[in-house]
């Protein structure tokens, strides 16, 4: 992720629903990391050892980029324990949301029901070159999103899970409601505490709290249990 830088469906989010985030120093929620090129080597059972039980791993970006540390940092996660699964960076000013979830597919973006893969995350946020909101109307990028959002539905069963911040939400949607009943929201907030999350959502279920910390790449933590993120 970039970010300061430059419903999963039931029963996972009917779980995460009546559970609140607690403040960083209470904290007891499963703890992650999310990874990409930036950070170019893990090592995978410290991070383990540490006592991560998840991460998100950069695939692709636009069209054009795949993450050439995409495959060995899966496969680290992978033999070290930990549940892990792919994000895509948006960039919905250079092609379709479809053709862009068909790209993040085709490159380490899909999902299984295996208990240790985590549906496919759409990194929609700040544009680190450009127009903050990509050059898109409000209704444009609503638009955008669901393109991605059902292409990626229809190709496995799961909704993807949408990170970004309440302030780019709200200044490129227009503070859209419509994906809070379909797709969990991982939000961005460092912070001691969660803070406000976008219309349609009444919780996030991952918080990225930190941009760096006692693990590799950003610091995150899933509002649920261990056995919710297999599920």
């Amino acid at each position: 992720m970039k970010l300061l830088q430059i419903l999963f469906v039931c029963p996972v989010l009917c779980h995460a629903a009546s559970i609140v985030f607690r403040d960083l120093a209470e904290r007891a929620q499963p703890q992650g990391i999310d990874v990409s090129h930036f950070q170019a080597t893990v090592n995978w059972a410290n991070v383990k050892a540490s006592g991560v039980s998840f991460a998100y791993i950069k695939a692709t970006e636009g069209t054009t980029f795949i993450d050439s540390t995409f495959s060995s940092k899966y496969t680290g996660a992978t033999n070290a324990g930990l549940i892990r699964g792919g994000y895509h960076f948006a960039h919905p000013d250079t092609s379709s949301g479809a053709t862009q979830a068909k790209f993040f597919l085709a490159h380490g973006g899909g999902w299984s029901g295996d208990g240790i893969t985590l549906p496919g995350a759409l990194d929609i946020e700040y544009n680190p070159s450009g127009a903050e909101c990509y050059g898109l109307s409000h209704s444009a990028m609503v638009s955008w999103i669901s393109d991605f959002s059902s292409t990626y539905h229809a190709a496995t069963t799961r909704y993807p899970v949408i990170y970004t911040t309440t302030d780019w939400w709200t200044t490129c949607t227009g503070n859209s409601a419509a994906f809070g009943s379909n797709n969990p929201l991982w939000i961005a907030h460092y912070a001691s505490s969660i803070g406000t999350v976008p219309a349609g959502w009444s919780f996030a279920t991952f918080w990225q709290y930190a941009d760096s910390g006692p693990n590799p790449g950003d610091q995150d933590l899933f509002n649920g249990d261990a056995a919710g993120l297999k599920r």
